[in-house]
């Protein structure tokens, strides 16, 4: 697979936000290609735990999914400032009118997607995320992916992420990163 250019050729001139389900690997690929940039990273379910005092699954319990859909909106929304950075969101957040908007608009947005199993396997190994709890992982996931892939399609680039390393995945955000500036 050839390499893309220098990742230091390449310039993002607003922020990059990564979508897709969970267990895609958005956190992971999205602090290797921040590296990468030299740019920032930030992932906002860190930052909506930050700004609330809670973990995604207290806000999940104790308010429900539309007050932490308001809480990720106004999260994101303040991460959307222009600065180039590279943003890992929830699996959800692009589902949401407002913020799918948001991220559109004012953002270059990057659907990564892998193959259920794959999903399955890797959110499978910790017990942290509200969707998934006491259900069968690939079940949830299959739903999800019918609902939200063709949502996650309106997102004007999309990289596949494998079980391979995801060095080889970032790779391929920086080629589509490439080629939009012509590169």
């Amino acid at each position: 697979m050839p390499r893309t250019a220098p990742a230091s050729s390449i310039r993002p001139d607003q922020p990059i936000v990564l979508i897709g389900l969970m267990g895609v690997g958005k956190s992971t690929v999205g602090r290797r290609l921040a590296a990468r940039l030299g740019v920032p990273f930030v992932d906002a379910d860190n930052e909506i735990e930050a700004a609330a005092g809670l973990s995604i699954a207290e806000i999940f319990e104790r308010y429900g999914e539309p007050y932490f859909r308001d809480g990720e909106r106004r999260v994101i929304a303040r991460l959307i400032d222009g600065r180039p950075k590279v943003i890992a969101t929830g699996g959800g957040a692009f589902m949401q009118d407002e913020t799918r908007s948001l991220i559109l608009d004012r953002a270059i947005a990057i659907w990564l997607d892998a193959d259920i199993d794959v999903l399955a396997s890797r959110v499978s190994r910790r017990d942290t995320r509200p969707l998934l709890r006491n259900k069968d992982p690939r079940q949830v996931l299959t739903e999800l992916a019918a609902v939200r892939n063709p949502v996650y399609a309106l997102a004007p680039f999309h990289v596949r992420s494998q079980t391979s390393p995801h060095e080889l995945t970032v790779d391929a955000i920086l080629r589509v990163l490439a080629e939009r500036a012509g590169q």
